[in-house]
C-alpha cells in the first residue's frame, strides 16, 4: 500500500505543481483584454490578437489546472446523496466515479490523440488574420487527460484506502 499512497503523492504533487504554474496565466489574460479594451475604446485601435491570444491561453489553463482540481473537489459535485452516505459506502461511490473519470479520459486520450498528431505534422494555424499556431494548445489537450487520468486514479486508490479504514488523504 505504501507504494500506491507514494504514487498518489507524487502524481498529486506533479498537478499541483502543474497548476500553480498555469494560473499564472489568469494574469497574463486579464492583461491581455484589459489591453484590448483600452486599444479598442480608448484608442479606437482594436487589435487582431488579443481575443484570440486570451482564448489559446484559456485553453491550457483550464485543462491543465483540472487535474488538481479534481484532487481538492474543487470540480461541480451533488452532494445531496454523497453527504448522506457512510463513510465506506461513499468510499465506494467515489472509486466508482473516479475510476469513471479514468474511463473517459482514457476515451478522451484515445480522440483527441491523432487530433493533436495531425495538427502537429501539418503545422495548424487558425487562419485568423494574425494566424497563430494552434497545434500546441490542441497538443495539450490528450497531455491534459493523460494527467487527469493519472490524478483519477490516485484518487480511486485514495478511495479504496478510506474504504478499508486508512487515513482520508495521502
Amino acid at each position: 500500500m505504501a507504494v500506491l499512497v507514494g504514487y498518489c503523492r507524487f502524481i498529486t504533487a506533479i498537478n499541483r505543481w502543474i497548476a500553480g504554474a498555469v494560473s499564472i496565466l489568469v494574469f497574463v489574460m486579464v492583461a491581455v483584454i484589459s489591453y484590448e479594451v483600452v486599444a479598442r475604446y480608448f484608442f479606437d485601435a482594436p487589435t487582431v490578437w488579443a481575443m484570440e491570444l486570451a482564448t489559446l491561453l484559456f485553453g491550457p489553463y483550464f485543462l491543465l489546472a483540472g487535474p488538481y482540481l479534481l484532487h481538492t473537489a474543487g470540480h461541480v459535485n451533488v452532494d445531496i446523496l454523497h453527504s448522506r452516505l457512510s463513510g465506506k459506502t461513499a468510499s465506494i461511490l467515489d472509486c466508482f466515479t473516479h475510476s469513471l473519470i479514468v474511463l473517459v479520459s482514457a476515451v478522451f486520450i484515445y480522440y483527441s490523440m491523432p487530433v493533436a498528431m495531425n495538427a502537429y505534422n501539418s503545422g495548424e494555424t487558425s487562419f485568423t488574420a494574425w494566424d497563430p499556431a494552434i497545434w500546441p494548445v490542441k497538443a495539450l489537450i490528450p497531455m491534459a487527460f493523460f494527467l487527469f487520468l493519472l490524478q483519477a486514479l490516485a484518487e480511486a486508490i485514495l478511495a479504496v484506502r478510506r474504504g478499508l479504514g486508512g487515513e482520508a488523504s495521502a
